[in-house]
């Protein structure tokens, strides 16, 4: 953004002098004039003239600076005594208070000494218990700012288009899970897959954000928002997590639905363990008798719910995550219902969380942590997911396609990554994105008047992809009308929706 400068102030403007205040004269004396030359004639002598000063009123010192600052103007005839005075008073006053000062100092100094040296000896005494060493385990990185930047951010360089679409985002320096306990090195490593699992809009992909402590995938109000199983990675003390967000499991009506729950399937077949999210009631749907606290029946799983856990093995264990439980105030009107899902199966672990506000998130990961198989990582401590850059700037698309249109354009609207040029240096990375509709209604709802629709989503859609890859991105949107894609499982190819993998 170029910065104007303000039209009072041109910009070949000199400073002008502000003209001169007329200062007393004392009577019978002769005020300076200024000759023109940068003297003053009548000026007292030892006193260097400078142009445009009034001459000071003769039998007056000239004002110092010092004095003004210190005091506020210049000092009054006649009180010099008494301020001789309280300056002495007010040293005799400092010099005590420095004396109490220097032995308050020393006394303190030797509490501080006797204090660090005391610690010292409790934590020799704690690593002797322990039986470990400081280097023996390494401590997971703090959550560190958004990523937006930084040598381990940056994908290398693409030389060629289309070639990969980027390599996998990492995290940046100062990123990754919360600060959780240190390992301890006598405790096996762990990894597994957990594959997250339930209806649409529960929050999985919130849940794995929070858990990632990194807006990775893409969220939004629109139920079906997730089409492809996502993995993302936390290093949670000595367990390697792979979380899989997974598409929601529901009643498909298009072969893009089918499609996605056979992705959804397959991620949970596949993984080590299953964490089955669903939500809290909604306070606002739930009957009068119990926003009043009356009797009546408690409240009863989603018939959705009770399809889902029918349909989920038992080789794998099943870590039960109620999310959203911020919405209700009274938390005990959710015992009941969590009564009833702990008699339907045999969960590892039941876990009451709120992903939005990053509450009892780490709990889950205690809990799923604890049954991952022991054998040794498979990803290195800053990698985050196994997915190209490619596919996440397609995805970030997407995701403001879902904010700023409604009804069926979400629904019916996909990204194609066309052109994906990263040069070697730190240039920009060029991105050309083609989003496929199914009618020219849709067409015209994304472009908008005067293209102004296309043109906001592209401007947020780079934003966001600025802030994973940590350099300027050119990104340039079309829009296509491609009749019926969801219903072809050709299209879905293209599109990468049916590779036949979860990962």
């Amino acid at each position: 953004m170029v910065k104007g400068r303000l039209k009072s102030t041109p910009r070949d403007a000199k400073a002008r002098p502000q003209a001169p205040k007329p200062s007393r004269v004392a009577p019978g004396s002769r005020p300076a004039r200024n000759d023109g030359r940068g003297s003053r004639r009548g000026a007292p002598s030892g006193q260097e003239p400078r142009a445009g000063d009034a001459a000071p009123p003769p039998g007056r010192a000239p004002r110092r600076d010092s004095e003004a600052h210190a005091e506020g103007g210049p000092p009054r005839a006649g009180k010099q005594g008494s301020a001789e005075r309280a300056g002495k008073r007010g040293g005799a006053e400092r010099a005590g208070a420095e004396r109490a000062g220097k032995r308050g100092g020393a006394e303190g100094a030797a509490r501080r000494a006797g204090a660090e040296q005391s610690g010292a000896e409790r934590t020799a005494q704690q690593r002797r218990s322990a039986g470990r060493s400081p280097d023996a385990a390494r401590s997971p990185a703090g959550r560190g700012p958004r990523p937006g930047g930084g040598a381990k951010g940056r994908p290398p360089p693409e030389r060629a288009a289309g070639a990969r679409g980027g390599a996998q985002p990492q995290r940046k320096k100062g990123d990754g899970p919360r600060p959780t306990e240190q390992a301890d090195a006598s405790l096996p490593r762990r990894s597994g897959r957990v594959a997250l699992v339930g209806r649409p809009n529960v929050g999985k992909s919130t849940l794995l954000n929070a858990a990632l402590g990194h807006p990775l995938a893409i969220v939004s109000p629109t139920p079906q928002t997730t089409r492809d199983a996502i993995l993302g990675v936390v290093h949670h003390g000595p367990a390697e997590i792979a979380l899989l967000d997974t598409p929601g499991l529901h009643r498909p009506r298009t072969e893009l639905g089918r499609v996605m729950n056979q992705a959804a399937r397959e991620a949970a077949r596949s993984a080590d363990v299953i964490v089955f999210v669903t939500e809290a009631p909604d306070p606002a749907r739930l009957p009068r008798r119990v926003k009043e606290d009356e009797e009546g029946p408690p409240l009863a799983p989603h018939p959705g719910d009770l399809t889902l856990l029918a349909d989920l093995g038992s080789e794998a264990p099943v870590v039960f995550v109620l999310n959203k439980v911020d919405r209700m105030r009274d938390k005990a009107l959710l015992l009941p219902l969590l009564d009833a899902f702990a008699k339907i199966r045999d969960f590892a672990a039941i876990v009451p969380i709120s992903a939005l506000r990053e509450d009892g998130v780490q709990r889950v990961l205690d809990e799923v942590g604890k049954l991952c198989p022991e054998k040794d990582w498979s990803f290195a401590p800053d990698e985050l997911t196994d997915r190209p850059t490619r596919f996440f700037a397609a995805e970030y698309v997407r995701e403001q396609i879902l904010r700023a249109t409604k009804a069926e354009v979400p629904h019916a609207s996909a990204v194609q990554i066309e052109r994906y040029v990263e040069p070697t240096g730190d240039g920009a990375l060029h991105i050309d994105a083609t989003i496929h509709v199914e009618r020219p209604g849709q067409k015209k709802i994304l472009i908008g008047a005067g293209a102004e629709q296309l043109k906001r989503i592209g401007t947020e859609a780079r934003l966001r992809i600025e802030e994973l890859v940590g350099r300027q991105v050119n990104l340039k949107l079309w829009v296509r009308v491609t009749p019926e894609w969801r219903e072809s499982l050709q299209r879905l190819e293209e599109l990468g929706y049916n590779k036949g993998d979860a990962s």
